[in-house]
């Protein structure tokens, strides 16, 4: 280990360490006054950490606003998911009871990515503290300071020293943290490639729980959508919304060959008139910038690659000169392009895909080794009924956007987007496993010993 690395991080864990045995004993009750405290002081600073999280990200200040509200909005949403998915159970055998009840795993690392630098670190850490876990957060090196909103929370709530302790590093750290024989388990959301990267950390450690939360490469299929405003609104909101810096966004329009043309001119001329800026500006815009310029010029590199593929530009995506990163909406039309890549575009440009049947459509959502999220704007419940059999992914949309699901429920994806471990409401599955008990209250004979036992 890197010893400027070590200086942080294993302090960090032996605090984590030495404060498990007695969070985890505490009744439930217990642990549930204190995150009842954290929501507390998440609603009255919602202004503050929004700020904050703005002045790192540059999102709009209403988005951020909604950020910190479903930093809130977690906690008895993950107390009500502990109370249906581990409740202990018990049940009369011939001779014995059995229970299940769950257990925390002990020390967790939490890896938090930048695009939602408070509430998506928070979707692992509330669950996993709930089950009596203590937690080691490290923010994105690229969002650093959001480490510095959970230190104050968590602070102000009075936990218990241990319970909660913050790194800071990029790649090489969070290996280092999957890696360490007294971290227990890793929850991650970000790239394809840090899950992968960290699972390889972990080849040698299956007694560890790794959540992997990644990437797509998302299809919204567009088919008989009635209004065309509202699939246009909807497609905006799927592809665009936090500058295409979302795991669910819409990645590939797939729309009808011969039925499309009204919706796409409906949706370029909304696009044309979305309104990009900073987070201070009057009017409030409804995309800032992409996390740094380096992203943006990965971005603009990307758009060119389709173009040079063959891709017809609908929309260009074009920077900004006010600011280094801000980029508007693109939208390229890649439906002649040759050998289109499978990759996430993790930004503001959408690939549009024209096909003649929606048996086809559904193969092309399809053609990705991903799996996070897929939606369907359509107004015949049939194709939804389809859809809903036969796409391959976790999360799906109908006739909303991808972008809006709900921790009431799972989220998380298949293929590489996953490892089969969703957040959501069923975090709180991955944040404790179950113990079996058989029990009897005294020791005694079998009316019929087993063959061979000699009683005497």
């Amino acid at each position: 280990m890197n010893p400027i690395e070590d200086a942080q991080i294993s302090p960090a864990i032996a605090a984590a360490r030495a404060a498990f045995s007695g969070w985890s004993l505490m009744p439930l009750e217990s642990r549930i006054e204190f995150l009842r405290a954290l929501e507390s002081h998440y609603r009255s600073e919602k202004e503050s950490i929004a700020q904050a999280i703005s002045a790192e990200t540059s999102k709009p200040l209403w988005e951020s606003r909604q950020e910190a509200d479903a930093m809130a909005a977690k906690i008895p949403i993950s107390i009500e998911a502990r109370a249906q998915r581990c409740a202990e159970q018990s049940r009369s055998l011939p001779d014995a009871v059995g229970h299940t009840r769950f257990r925390p795993h002990g020390v967790l690392a939490v890896l938090g990515p930048f695009n939602m630098p408070g509430h998506l670190p928070n979707g692992h850490i509330i669950p996993a503290i709930l089950a009596g876990n203590t937690i080691v957060l490290k923010p994105s090196e690229l969002t650093p300071k959001s480490g510095d909103i959970f230190t104050r929370a968590f602070a102000a709530a009075k936990f218990p020293p241990g319970v909660f302790n913050l790194v800071h590093g990029g790649k090489s750290t969070g290996a280092q943290l999957a890696s360490h024989p007294q971290v227990d388990g890793i929850l991650f959301t970000g790239s394809t490639a840090g899950g992968i990267a960290l699972r390889r950390a972990c080849t040698d450690h299956p007694e560890k729980i790794l959540a992997l939360e990644m990437g797509g490469n998302n299809p919204l299929i567009v088919y008989d959508p009635g209004d065309l405003a509202a699939a246009a609104y909807h497609i905006i909101q799927s592809a665009y919304i936090t500058a295409g810096q979302r795991c669910s966004c819409a990645r590939r329009l797939i729309v009808q060959r011969d039925q499309s043309d009204a919706l796409l001119r409906q949706l370029v001329t909304m696009l044309r008139n979305i309104r990009i800026g900073l987070p201070g500006d009057d009017p409030v815009p409804f995309m800032g910038p992409v996390i740094s310029a380096a992203a943006a010029e990965k971005l603009l590199a990307a758009q060119e690659d389709l173009i040079r593929g063959g891709g017809v530009t609908l929309v260009e995506m074009k920077r900004s000169s006010r600011h280094p990163a801000l980029l508007s909406p693109g939208l390229i039309d890649v439906s002649a392009a040759r050998n289109r890549t499978d990759a996430e575009l993790f930004g503001p440009l959408l690939q549009l895909i024209r096909v003649d049947d929606f048996n086809a459509a559904i193969a092309e959502a399809n053609r990705t080794a991903f799996g996070l999220s897929a939606g369907l704007i359509s107004r015949n419940p049939d194709l939804y009924d389809q859809f809903q059999n036969q796409i391959r992914a976790g999360v799906l949309a109908w006739n909303r956007p991808l972008t809006g699901a709900s921790s009431h429920l799972p989220f998380g994806g298949i293929g590489q987007s996953g490892n089969h471990r969703p957040g959501g409401s069923f975090a709180a599955d991955y944040a404790a496993y179950p113990v079996a008990s058989l029990e009897s209250p005294i020791a005694k004979l079998p009316e019929k010993p087993l063959p061979g036992i000699v009683i005497t």
